[in-house]
């Protein structure tokens, strides 16, 4: 069955919906799940051509399957790339990356900011391979422009951050990069492309954990990076097809499917997450809010500009406590004392997420880089979900009520 070919200039809401593989010969209106680890070849010298790569044809789902390059055709149409290519995980992600771009002797200016798998990977794992990292702050351009040396070969971070909410001027680090000889990528996981497309900033990769708010509804784990059909093919696909990290079509096809909605979901996470950052600020427990769409966040204009005018679905606040340990017992206090909200680490769910980042998403890193990274003991992330914000309000008010609070 021959389909229609989509025109040019779609809004990102229809190509959310519309961007796929063609049709198979059954004419279906909804994308196929192809659950089959390899293709039956015609004969033996197409199979022998496409194996080579001289002719186009699925082959092995390790290396290509047709609702995996449905899922990746959809998120490049929507981050504005010429290509995308799916990983098992957001870390699967970075680590193909990695080992893409890099070798010994090679030098990455990265933030302190980011996500503590992150900061694992690339500057304890890849140092081991002679790979050197500097970590920088994730707001100071002088401080990116200081570190970059000639054997710099890549420039990482992720805006907003996980937990803090911190946002990096994409524009002003990709000028730096480039300058240098250097990529810049950009994790897009907390806006996502409904809020935010990095490559129109100038960044050369953009990463995704599609586990997050690509797919929505906490199902799956997934990845992706999004770059140019030269990184794609010829430096990721390489590395995919020999080892191994590549994307399962099941899970393509959920995040696939989960891609129909993002813009919608978005801006009611957007709308919650504003609505309950608000009110926290007004909390006598709440020492302090981190949400990129208050107008007291420090990087606040930046994120507007970046962020479609939005702050994002994910807000951190410190609870108010004299000293670590009583932080930490009414940190703990307010998470136990919710009832509808989900105490889990994951996030971009349509379950409003709660969590202590000291001691789940950067738990494994040292107390020193947990301080670099503004991570302290009475630090709470609330990812809103689509949960009735009065209830989320409610839940959090059962802890923040009762806290025991400096005088």
């Amino acid at each position: 069955m021959t389909d229609r070919s989509l025109p040019p200039g779609l809004h990102r809401d229809t190509l959310a919906v519309r961007t796929a593989l063609e049709r198979s010969q059954y004419g279906e209106n909804s994308e196929a799940l192809f659950l089959t680890s390899s293709f039956v070849q015609p004969d033996a010298e197409t199979s022998a051509r496409r194996f080579a790569g001289t002719e186009e044809g699925f082959t092995y789902t390790r290396t290509s399957n047709p609702t995996v390059a449905s899922f990746e055709h959809r998120l490049a149409a929507l981050e504005g790339t010429e290509a995308a290519i799916g990983a098992s995980s957001g870390m699967g992600a970075i680590l193909m990356m990695c080992m893409g771009l890099l070798r010994a002797g090679d030098h990455v200016v990265c933030s302190r900011s980011v996500f503590g798998s992150t900061l694992n990977l690339i500057g304890r794992e890849f140092g081991k391979f002679g790979v050197e990292t500097t970590f920088v702050s994730q707001t100071d351009v002088a401080e990116w422009k200081a570190a970059i040396r000639p054997s710099t070969k890549l420039l990482f971070a992720e805006t907003p951050t996980n937990p803090l909410t911190d946002v990096c001027d994409i524009r002003a680090l990709a000028d730096l990069a480039h300058a240098a000889g250097a990529l810049l990528a950009v994790d897009n996981c907390f806006c996502s492309p409904a809020l935010q497309r990095p490559v129109e900033l100038g960044a050369d990769l953009v990463i995704h954990s599609g586990t997050k708010y690509l797919e929505g509804q906490g199902r799956v784990l997934a990845g992706a990076i999004c770059g140019s059909a030269k990184l794609v093919n010829e430096v990721f696909a390489p590395v995919v097809r020999t080892a191994g990290m590549a994307l399962s079509p099941f899970n393509a096809w959920v995040v696939l499917k989960g891609l129909e909605t993002l813009g919608i979901r978005m801006q009611a996470h957007c709308a919650g997450a504003l609505a309950l950052a608000q009110w926290l600020e007004t909390q006598p427990g709440v020492a302090r809010v981190y949400y990129p769409g208050l107008a007291s966040h420090p990087q606040h204009e930046l994120a507007m500009r970046q962020q479609s005018g939005q702050g994002g679905a994910v807000v951190s606040f410190d609870v108010r406590a004299d000293g670590p340990e009583a932080a930490r017992a009414n940190a703990f206090h307010v998470i136990d004392s919710t009832r509808v909200l989900s105490i889990t680490a994951n996030l971009g769910d349509t379950k409003t997420t709660i969590t202590h980042p000291a001691t789940t998403s950067h738990g494994r890193l040292s107390e020193a880089q947990r301080q670099a990274a503004g991570i302290g003991q009475g630090l709470i992330r609330v990812a809103v979900g689509l949960d009735h914000i009065d209830d989320i309000k409610a839940d959090l008010l059962r802890g923040l009520a009762g806290l025991s609070t400096p005088a």
